[in-house]
């Protein structure tokens, strides 16, 4: 990684580490929101999200509006989780 600034290397890390935790923090939120959209349908539904996806984009079940937003919560519920997972794994 390359820093082009009149800042310390230290005061430049400080804010990178604060701005990751802020990011970690973030994606914990959105993932516990998502999760809980998901839950809520599979409650509904009596399935799986992931279950739910295979189907929809299968094409086995009708795009309604509640499947679209099923379907927009299980991915960005995969989509934060894969951004956390890729935070934690940055070491500084």
């Amino acid at each position: 990684m390359q820093i082009d600034t009149d800042y310390s290397l230290q005061e430049a890390s400080e804010i990178i580490r604060s701005a990751l935790e802020h990011e970690k923090h973030l994606a914990k939120y959105k993932i516990d929101r998502y999760a809980m959209i998901c839950d809520e349908f599979e409650d509904r539904y009596d399935l799986i999200s992931t279950e739910f996806i295979q189907k929809f984009e299968a094409g086995e079940l009708i795009a309604e509006d509640k499947y679209l937003e099923w379907y927009a919560a299980k991915r960005g519920l995969d989509h934060w989780k894969k951004k956390l997972a890729l935070l934690k794994g940055i070491r500084m």
